[in-house]
């Protein structure tokens, strides 16, 4: 299969350094590939090559003949008094070889994608010129989406969206033929619509299969084989454990330092949060009261708060989700203190040191470099129970080296936001208040971020349409519909978008098994049914005895590590057993498929 683009060894660089050095790329006509990387990285730049915007410093940008490139640009400019049918129905904007749709046959298809996109009561014949930005992006991507292209660019398509309007884009880009790149930082979208992912980085373009899940076990294992020492690393653990293992009657005789050596070594794995802990610490913080709205409600031309009756306690991790304009932004303004409702009461616990990240930029000071801009808020910050300097503050938000000492007006949005964010921490506030936290970052910045959330012993409430961050930071999940009331949701995004009839997880294959599990049952006898469900116990008790086998035969590897011969012979051992046990596994699921509930 030939490609429809190549990249031939292409280099682009800039004042501030080089940005892609001989990059070579191929993209087939079926490929669907997200983009990721750093702020500055050179994304926006490699898609400018690859739509042929602008010329590289060396080597060569192809495209196969014909070929028909849409691509959603970062600024939009619009004629004039253009109205929404002109501007999704025409070729104002749009690149060569783009026909016009005939309003007959477009009119339907226009009103469908725009109430997909959250925009179901927009009429053709509004004008463009006076909406927001976010808006006239979503009436340019309608353009580029009822449009048949062999190649469909997307920068950043979900920022103005809300989680429904990603699980409908993401559903519409699955059925869509053609070639896709897309950037984003929506780690959930990235898993649901790309195949292969392209990472961005130190002048290169490093490609793996699958979407960010398979590219984040990618990274960790590049960065295993990448360390000198890593084999000698696994063989002194696989030692270490076995020493351990040898009787627990001896366990407690065993040196002290070669325990806790030990146990650095299998230490590797981030431990999952501790709710008790962090709810005992931020109780102590917050003590037990720390927002409590009473009969709330707030309108501006119609209600954004009905009569709201919410109680939030120390040490709550909410996530709040609803389509734009339902009221997320009002209700953090009111618990901030910064919008004073029209009736009702909102009563603060008396030690609550709130940190808002509203979706504006907040005045960050320009004139100063980014460890000075961190230093004016403090020196020394304590976050759980580690203290961190201003420098090691900035360092986990990306901030490092020369870039410490970088002007802030020279960076880039992006690392803006980063900045606003690191201050507003450097604060050591007890409630941090999050609206849509992750416009402009990286999603290696969304990562610490959520690592750091992990040990943060205080409150936190989100309202974000990232529903990965939603679903790794939040243990509940609340929602506004838009009637000016709060609604809990026990299933979370899923119940949410299962409310709207939105698609849940469009990505996701569902065998007829899965689908109907029922029927399978029903044409199975009593007395069949019976004996499988034994089986299955059978199978299932085979399966740990296998496992014990196993971890059995690993301790005797790592004890006669230095005997060859025996090593040969439990090597076989072990590739025996595993081979079984993906055998018992295997039969365990295609039993547990027939029998529900088992």
């Amino acid at each position: 299969m030939a490609n429809i683009v190549n990249l031939d060894r292409v280099s682009k660089g800039y004042a501030a350094g080089q940005l892609l050095d001989e990059v070579s790329l191929g993209l087939d006509d079926n490929d669907r590939v997200g983009v990721v990387g750093l702020n500055g990285a050179g994304k926006s730049t490699l898609l400018k090559l690859l739509t042929k915007s602008i010329e590289p410093d060396s080597g060569r940008v192809t495209h196969r003949r014909d070929l028909r490139v849409a691509a959603l640009p970062q600024t939009l400019e619009l004629p004039p008094g253009a109205t929404v049918r002109d501007v999704v129905l025409g070729t104002a904007w749009l690149p060569e070889g783009f026909a016009a749709e005939h309003e007959w046959a477009g009119d339907a298809g226009v009103r469908t994608v725009l109430a997909g996109l959250g925009m179901p009561n927009l009429g053709l014949d509004a004008l463009v010129e006076p909406m927001s930005g976010g808006e006239r992006r979503r009436v340019a991507l309608a353009a580029l989406l009822i449009r048949e292209s062999d190649l469909l660019i997307l920068d950043e398509p979900t920022n103005h969206l809300d989680v429904a309007g990603i699980a409908w884009l993401a559903s519409h880009l699955l059925q869509r033929r053609g070639a896709l790149i897309v950037v984003t930082h929506d780690r959930w979208f990235l898993d649901a619509v790309a195949t292969s992912t392209w990472e961005v980085g130190e002048g290169t373009v490093r490609a793996y299969e699958g979407g960010y899940a398979a590219w984040t076990l990618a990274r960790a294992e590049r960065a295993r084989v990448a360390a000198d020492v890593e084999a000698k690393r696994q063989n002194l653990l696989r030692k270490e454990i076995a020493w351990l293992r040898r009787g627990p009657p001896a366990r407690t005789s065993k040196p002290r330092f070669r325990i806790d050596a030990a146990n650095a070594l299998i230490a590797d794995v981030p431990p999952v949060r501790d709710q008790v802990s962090l709810q005992r610490l931020a109780t102590a913080r917050l003590g037990k009261q720390v927002y409590e709205l009473d009969d709330v409600s707030v309108g501006f031309g119609r209600p954004l708060l009905d009569h709201v009756s919410w109680n939030i306690g120390p040490g709550d991790r909410i996530g709040l989700v609803g389509a734009n304009g339902a009221g997320k932004s009002t209700l953090l303004r009111v618990l901030t203190g910064a919008l004073t409702p029209d009736s009702g009461r909102v009563l603060r616990g008396q030690t609550v040191k709130p940190a808002f990240l509203s979706q504006e930029l907040r005045e960050l000071p320009l004139q100063l470099r980014v460890l000075e801009a961190v230093e004016e808020v403090a020196r020394r910050v304590m976050l759980g129970d580690r203290e961190l300097s201003a420098s090691q503050l900035a360092e986990l938000f990306g901030f490092s080296g020369a870039r410490l000492w970088t002007p802030v007006a020279d960076l880039s949005g992006g690392e803006k936001r980063r900045l606003q964010l690191l201050r507003l921490i450097a604060a050591e506030p007890n409630v941090l208040l999050f609206d849509e936290p992750t416009n402009d970052l990286d999603i290696d910045t969304l990562a610490a971020l959520e690592d750091l959330l992990d040990t943060w012993p205080g409150t936190v409430i989100v309202a974000s349409h990232d529903r990965y961050l939603v679903e790794r930071v939040c243990d509940t999940v609340v929602a506004m519909y838009g009637d000016g009331k709060i609604q809990d949701l026990p299933g979370g995004v899923d119940e949410y978008l299962a409310t709207l009839g939105a698609p849940t997880d469009p990505g996701r294959k569902v065998s007829p098994q899965q689908q109907a599990p029922a029927k399978a049952a029903e044409s199975m006898g009593a007395g069949e049914l019976r004996a499988a469900k034994k089986e299955l116990v059978r199978l299932e008790r085979l399966m740990g005895k296998l496992e014990q086998r196993e971890a059995s035969l690993h301790e005797q590897m790592a004890t006669h590590a230095t005997d060859y011969e025996k090593v040969a012979t439990l090597d076989a051992d072990l590739r025996a057993v595993v081979a079984e046990r993906s055998e018992t596994e295997e039969a365990w699921l295609e039993l547990a498929e027939r029998v529900p509930e088992a």
